[in-house]
């Protein structure tokens, strides 16, 4: 990956001096059949190519540019040439990703049942380009790949500190090179409101800055006094849209609601629970302002804020959080209390469950699929959490995805057994904002995201893996690369390459011939 920051390799990475013959790919593929002899590449290649594989051949040619400059002639709607990229039904027809690569002659053929798959193959063809003696070869073989799991997403909260689109531009390379699929971007939180409302002009006006920002810890009461703020326009979003759709990562939103909603709350004080006028916290953790989701203006600009937001992300699946609910204001609300009564809710878990379920309702009669964080269950709520889960009277909309985090493993397993579909991000493994010493690379390279004790059919059932880029302590670009890489390309290959073909020595030796 030739944006990856070097130091971070070479602290990370031994050092392995003896020459690899196999391919040094990253995620592993499927299947390798290894051919006699290299095919040798010209500084001027021609790629031909269908016109519905343009934006592949494009990105093909600026790739070999960047990487080896070698000047790719297009040859658009010519059956063959130096790199032939092909689209054919026939290729592993239940792999939307897969792809076939061969190169057993003088010539290259990729060749995928989709323009996913096929660019997909590109990239594995960039990692098996050599140069030898000042010239650009190819080890001979074919390769059969798809991936093992269909969600393989990077998420970047930049509810926390707003990193800007260069920086969302260089992840969603790195994260095509790695063939990751899923951008979940977190662009509301507590400290910070990151995307252009139109209906609501103080949600950036107001909720994207900050006076200042806890530093070191949480709870450490140390504060570095310095303004942060940013947010993306509505173009902005449109471009990184846009950039990601070319390289077929889907971007998946993420709204925060009821909890983790106190810059829109500064803005908008009617939003909370108390109606008192708060400012855009400095601190971070957990907060006690919450949306007051017994208030139909609250309702209504939820609905309001969701269509700005799907009018501009094609993505199918909106994520709407749900972690970390404070339930301190509801249980002090009269208002909130006799909304409760009415629709028979006997504890706050269950006003949570009925929110989110009207949620998921909303977003179905738009086309959406709701996903949050594994809090949605109204079952195993946090530590500090005094009040009962909801009851049997109250249960989660079916064709919710539960995005589990944290809490009692058994709940994973659990919400499966019920028939949910989810992404497993557990913290101890995924959460790429803790230090190495809590999760090493072979920590992260080891995660399996399907939980022990499932049938094949519930095994169906889990869709994939997140590795979470939380921002409340990583307040740089270069503090969070260090964190970021190489872990993950470890989370890449746990999400792509099956846990019977893993091999943590293996990855390491790729990951050196990754530079």
């Amino acid at each position: 990956m030739k944006t990856f920051i070097l130091a971070s390799f070479l602290i990370l990475c031994s050092c392995h001096t003896a020459i690899v013959k196999e391919y040094a790919i990253i995620p592993q593929p499927v299947q390798i059949e290894y051919k006699t002899g290299t095919i040798n590449l010209k500084r001027k290649p021609g790629i031909a190519f269908p016109a519905d594989l343009y934006n592949e051949a494009k990105l093909l040619q600026s790739y070999l540019d960047s990487d080896f400059s070698m000047q790719a002639e297009l040859k658009e709607g010519e059956k063959k040439a130096t790199i032939t990229l092909q689209l054919d039904p026939t290729v592993l027809p239940e792999q939307q990703e897969g792809y076939l690569l061969d190169a057993s002659s003088k010539f290259i053929t990729i060749r995928a049942n989709s323009p996913a798959g096929v660019l997909n193959g590109i990239q594995t063809l960039r990692q098996i380009i050599k140069e030898e003696e000042g010239h650009f070869v190819v080890q001979k073989a074919i390769i059969t790949d798809y991936p093992s799991f269909s969600w393989r997403a990077f998420m970047l909260d930049e509810g926390r500190y707003f990193k800007g689109k260069e920086v969302v531009f260089d992840l969603l390379d790195n994260m095509s090179e790695l063939k990751m699929n899923v951008f979940h971007w977190g662009l509301t939180n507590d400290q910070g409101w990151r995307i252009e409302i139109k209906k609501y002009p103080e949600l950036t006006k107001t909720g994207a800055y900050r006076d200042s920002s806890e530093i070191n810890n949480f709870n450490s009461n140390l504060f570095d006094g310095k303004m942060h703020g940013g947010f993306y326009t509505q173009d902005e979003i449109k471009e990184i849209i846009d950039y990601a759709t070319q390289r077929h990562i889907m971007i998946v939103p993420e709204i925060n609601m009821p909890g983790h909603s106190s810059a829109a709350i500064a803005s908008y004080p009617w939003l909370g629970t108390s109606g008192k006028q708060i400012k855009v916290p400095a601190k971070f953790g957990v907060m006690y302002d919450v949306l007051n989701v017994a208030n139909p203006q609250v309702m209504q600009f939820l609905e309001d804020v969701i269509d700005e937001v799907i009018a501009l992300f094609p993505s199918p699946v909106f994520h709407i959080g749900g972690d970390e609910v404070r339930y301190n204001q509801w249980n002090e609300s009269s208002f909130v209390q006799a909304y409760m009564k009415n629709n028979n809710l006997k504890t706050p878990a269950e006003l949570q469950v009925f929110f989110t379920n009207e949620m998921s309702n909303l977003l179905a009669s738009k086309n959406r699929r709701m996903m949050g964080w594994n809090e949605i269950t109204g079952a195993r709520l946090h530590e500090y959490q005094t009040e009962k889960d909801a009851e049997d009277n109250v249960q989660l909309a079916e064709g919710t995805i539960v995005h589990f985090w944290k809490g009692d493993p058994n709940l994973i397993k659990e919400t499966i057994e019920k028939g949910y579909e989810v992404v497993n991000s557990y913290h101890n493994y995924t959460y790429i904002d803790y230090s190495y010493e809590r999760i090493s690379l072979e920590k992260a390279y080891e995660f399996n995201p399907v939980p022990e004790g499932l049938t094949k059919e519930q095994e169906m059932l889990v869709l994939g893996l997140g590795c979470q880029m939380w921002g409340e302590f990583i307040p740089t670009v270069e503090s969070m690369n260090l964190k970021i890489y190489p872990r993950i390309a470890a989370y890449a290959e746990t999400g792509w390459t099956a846990a019977d073909r893993k091999n943590y020595e293996h990855f390491r030796i790729a990951l050196d011939h990754f530079l």
